[in-house]
């Protein structure tokens, strides 16, 4: 029986790939997509038989292309929010399909406290904790107020972040926004805290390789969220009376056309299985960070030292070729 098994082994592995054929997948130019792109390209190539081949991506001109032309296959990290309209043409014209959440708790953006200041004060995982303390957030240029940092100008979350700042009165409470200058600003304003274990206040979004290195924990507003006010208020520019809310999920699907779904069945079934959560890919993207690895270099890694994590998304057989692969 396993001699037969053997001998038939070749053909079932010639007939999946003849089933999958030529997949192209875009890899985008941000890390955790860097990384799932090339994720993808190894698992279906040496799970599924798949020709694979990775092509540049971003989240616009990927889109368009998938809707137009059919290429590339699969979009493994595509912020739908961002090409609603394209994406909706695609599904009604039964070019696309939304395969699953390549992060399942979606973007995340919120204000934010340090871990150690939590741990100390537990209050502060609640506005009011945050107002209660206000003292401890020192300003760097005034001993009369206290520091938010804030979005740095010109990016789009600065119109949130100043309208939810508004929405909670905290410069009523005595907090004034700091413009960090640039991403590595703010990045940087967290990172000296950490090193100094000092106070912090303000906006931070994930999966972040920030967020991987310093724990923070996501202040709760005691609002929940209210999509409808932050769709038509907080994203707005013109915005004169903004309501407090928790700033709802991004949406972060992978998304294939309907030619591979359909031709390849069981390797869409894997795309459509395989999901992160933030705080992991958090996690992941600061050892990126740590050891300037790139998505290929990540994927040997997160295959090497997690494989409980991947195999459970494939059938045991398939595992195992991977495994093999590896």
């Amino acid at each position: 029986m396993k001699l037969g098994y053997l001998a038939l082994l070749p053909l079932a592995l010639s007939a999946q790939a003849q089933e999958c054929g030529t997949v192209t997948i875009a890899e985008m130019n941000w890390g955790s997509a860097s990384f799932l792109a090339n994720m993808d390209r190894f698992i279906l190539e040496h799970g599924f038989g798949c020709e694979a081949e990775l092509v540049p991506g971003d989240t616009m001109p990927t889109t368009t292309s998938m809707v137009e032309k059919g290429q590339p296959d699969i979009a493994p990290e595509l912020w739908t929010n961002s090409a609603k309209e394209a994406l909706a043409r695609g599904v009604d014209e039964q070019r696309l399909r939304f395969a699953g959440n390549s992060l399942s708790d979606g973007g995340e953006e919120g204000f934010w406290v340090p871990q150690y200041l939590f741990e100390q004060y537990p209050e502060m995982a609640k506005i009011e904790g945050v107002l209660k303390h206000r003292a401890l957030f020192e300003h760097p240029e005034s001993d009369d107020l206290s520091a938010f940092y804030g979005c740095p100008a010109g990016w789009t979350c600065q119109i949130t972040v100043e309208h939810l700042f508004n929405a909670l009165n905290l410069e009523d409470a005595g907090f004034e926004i700091i413009d960090p200058g640039s991403g590595a600003g703010l990045a940087g304003s967290i990172a000296k805290a950490y090193e100094r274990q000092e106070p912090w206040f303000g906006y931070y979004w994930a999966p972040t390789s920030v967020l991987g290195k310093y724990p923070m924990v996501k202040v709760d507003f005691g609002s929940g969220i209210d999509f409808e006010e932050y769709v038509d208020c907080t994203t707005q520019v013109e915005c004169e009376n903004p309501k407090v809310t928790m700033y709802p999920p991004s949406a972060v699907h992978t998304v294939t056309t309907e030619r591979f779904a359909s031709q390849a069945p069981e390797a869409y079934k894997y795309i459509a299985t395989r999901s992160f959560p933030n705080a992991f890919m958090n996690g992941l993207l600061a050892w990126m960070e740590d050891n300037q690895a790139d998505g290929e270099e990540a994927m040997y890694y997160f295959m090497e030292s997690y494989p409980e994590m991947w195999q459970a998304w494939l059938d045991p057989a398939i595992a195992k070729q991977v495994a093999d692969a590896l």
